[in-house]
């Protein structure tokens, strides 16, 4: 046991950092799996590769979400669904697109009438994850992707307090 010397530690940081540290640490998933794909995803949140190390923790709704990972084919019929939930996620959102199917149709496209030629024509994508199916390590790989483009991101420039205050005022506000 340590003694108590009464003199406590101060860490100095920059409110950005700090942002940006706990933006990328903490994805909150929502899992869309559509095809082959999603048992590469749901293998990637199992005990042997353990994606709650990294502070991802899958959600089943997308009001609690803010990184939608699109696992497989994307059909025309799903494409709206697709929208759909991403546009329920709150800002800010991030978009990994996991596999061949999800990324550009894959082997569907060329003689299907019915599969979307890549998920990014319907919602913009942030990360590409290859692969048909794409192992978890590289899903894994995926998400300390979106961790370092997330750190790359100035949370605190994009608007100004009063702004933001508005904002939160407005938003609010039962119409």
């Amino acid at each position: 046991m340590s003694e108590k010397t009464g003199e406590s530690g101060l860490i100095l940081a920059k409110m950005d950092d700090l942002l940006q540290w706990a933006n990328a640490s903490s994805l909150w998933p929502l899992s869309f799996g559509l095809a082959c794909c999603a048992i590469e995803m749901m293998g990637t949140y199992a005990s042997s590769f353990d994606a709650d190390r990294f502070g991802v923790l899958p959600r089943a709704s997308p009001r609690q979400a803010d990184v939608m990972i699109v696992a497989g084919t994307v059909t025309f019929k799903m494409a709206d669904r697709v929208k759909r939930l991403y546009e329920q996620m709150a800002e800010p959102k991030y978009v990994i697109s996991m596999g061949s199917c999800s990324n550009c149709g894959g082997p569907y496209w060329e003689h299907g009438y019915h599969v979307v030629k890549g998920v990014d024509r319907i919602i913009p994508v942030d990360v590409y994850v290859p692969g048909c199916p794409p192992r978890p390590e590289a899903l894994i790989g995926g998400i300390l992707k979106l961790q370092e483009k997330i750190k790359g991101i100035s949370q605190t420039d994009e608007l100004p307090v009063p702004e933001l205050i508005k904002r939160n005022r407005h938003d609010k506000t039962i119409s």
